[in-house]
């Protein structure tokens, strides 16, 4: 032991001279450089997404030092993902990380000396995600088949989400005391730390979303969603896969039933303004400040995707078979 800390203590003196001496940077390793991202991200919603990329990036590049990484030594990893059968987005996460890394080891994170961690960064490139799976907006039809085939707790829940463009999460999370009753309907509004961009989220009913909500209105005292008297974890589950599997729609995901939402809003009319707004996009407008009038504005607006045979237009999308 004594031994081995001598080691160290000439190496780490060594380091200190030719620091301060000649501007020679300390080796540092990816695993070090990552700890060090991953305490300065506490806030990042994603960060436990950060968190497990890193866990395998570790297996291939955590002992590297910072400046031997490049898209050479990142090779076994791409590689073996590949031969995973993981979908180039999730490549390309794990690959965003190490360049985003990289960046502030080259820009911003300064040692003792003055020193950035690395003097350049190099190029991490992406690749084109020809694997990624587009948006599947559903028309009334398959609408109907894929819900009929839902048990009825996920039914009432896609509904919801259907009528308000709320994401999966902001659905199994949402709960009454962000509810703000108006006359003769509500709102609600989901904190910033439980919405992926950060903001607060003002959630439009429309008279569906409102009749769901009424529906579930005495079956838990804290959450709006639940099965069995408990929130549930995720919508996009073992029931909604076979339903979807039994509907003839394998490939519809809980997130398209957003995109169906901001397409049937187009379809009726609704300002680009206004859609951003109901669907929780962000922007430079305080979105859960509004007057009375603006409220029943985007009530109205909502209300316009409600049905069809009142002057409401029916939603064609062009698609390939599933």
């Amino acid at each position: 032991m004594l031994e081995e800390a001598e080691r160290y203590l000439i190496r780490r003196l060594e380091q200190i001279r030719q620091a301060s001496v000649y501007g020679i940077r300390p080796k540092r390793t990816f695993q070090e450089a990552a700890t060090k991202y991953l305490m300065e991200h506490q806030h990042k919603a994603s960060l436990h997404v950060d968190a497990g990329n890193i866990r395998i990036l570790d297996k291939f590049i955590g002992g590297l030092p910072l400046d031997g990484i490049h898209m050479g030594t990142l090779q076994s990893y791409i590689g073996v993902r590949r031969k995973e059968g993981v979908k180039t987005k999730t490549i390309n996460h794990g690959l965003q990380i190490v360049r985003r890394i990289l960046n502030l080891a080259a820009s911003e994170w300064l040692d003792e000396y003055g020193l950035t961690w690395i003097a350049v960064a190099p190029k991490i490139r992406l690749f084109s995600e020809l694997d990624r799976q587009q948006p599947y907006p559903l028309d009334r039809q398959e609408q109907a088949r894929l819900f009929n085939e839902l048990p009825v707790h996920l039914r009432r829940m896609a509904l919801f989400a259907v009528n308000t463009g709320c994401r999966d999460q902001e659905v199994c999370k949402l709960q009454w005391q962000w509810e703000v009753r108006l006359n003769g309907s509500s709102v609600f509004i989901i904190p910033g730390k439980f919405v992926k961009n950060r903001q607060d989220r003002l959630v439009v009913l429309n008279d569906i979303a409102h009749s769901v909500i009424n529906q579930v209105r005495s079956i838990h005292p804290k959450y709006v969603f639940t099965y069995l008297g408990k929130p549930t974890t995720r919508m996009l589950n073992s029931a909604w896969l076979k339903a979807s599997a039994r509907a003839g729609l394998p490939k519809v995901r809980v997130h398209d039933l957003k995109h169906t939402f901001g397409r049937r809003l187009r379809a009726a009319g609704v300002s680009f303004e206004d859609r951003q707004d109901l669907l929780g996009h962000k922007s430079s407008r305080m979105t859960t400040h509004y007057s009375q009038a603006e409220l029943s504005n985007l009530i109205h607006a909502a209300n316009k995707v409600c049905g069809v045979g009142q002057g409401i237009p029916l939603l064609t999308v062009l698609k390939r078979a599933m």
